[in-house]
């Protein structure tokens, strides 16, 4: 979008993690702010009206009716996080934040360059945006000790990941789940 021009290309406006976005990892999306390629965002429209504020929450009247039910519905990355992402950035600061960000993406590269059978893109992108980072070292370190995972077949390690991710989401009381918008039906 033109004129909408930010720094962080790691946390969105709104704060979704875009550094984590199946979108910007494949090159569709330069990210939040990121220069052509971007789609007209409302939110992004108003920072430019509010002296391009770098993050919603430094804008007085955040939260505010732009949102809607943004946390409602996820689309290419989850919404689900935002307002608690803000206040882990805002507690963090946002080079520690951004730092934590990069370490969740090289867990995400390692699971797709080696547990993803080709179905499994959008679960580890979700599943790396709404654990702790601390839980994904867990479970990553817990893959490399294992030695059964030499012998299986790429579809029996992705299976046996996702069963390994699950497990703790329910633990945690994540729901390893899109969220997605119901489609109207058709009369």
């Amino acid at each position: 979008m033109k004129d909408f021009i930010r720094d962080n290309l790691w946390f969105s406006l709104c704060g979704l993690n875009c550094g984590l976005c199946p979108m910007k990892m494949d090159g569709h999306c330069p990210g939040c702010g990121g220069g052509e390629g971007n789609q007209s965002c409302v939110i992004a429209k108003c920072s430019i009206r509010h002296d391009k504020i770098e993050y919603c929450n430094q804008c007085q009247k955040f939260p505010c009716d732009k949102y809607g039910k943004a946390d409602e519905y996820d689309i290419f990355i989850t919404h689900r996080n935002w307002k608690q992402d803000f206040e882990k950035m805002k507690k963090m600061g946002v080079k520690a934040y951004n730092s934590e960000q990069m370490q969740k993406l090289q867990i995400l590269k390692l699971l797709l360059e080696g547990y993803n059978d080709g179905r499994r893109k959008s679960f580890f992108c979700l599943a790396v945006n709404l654990l702790d980072l601390e839980d994904l070292k867990t479970v990553m370190e817990h893959l490399a000790e294992e030695k059964k995972l030499e012998s299986l077949t790429m579809k029996e390690k992705s299976t046996y990941v996702v069963k390994q991710f699950q497990s703790l989401a329910e633990q945690r009381g994540v729901v390893l789940k899109w969220n997605r918008k119901p489609s109207k039906l058709k009369k």
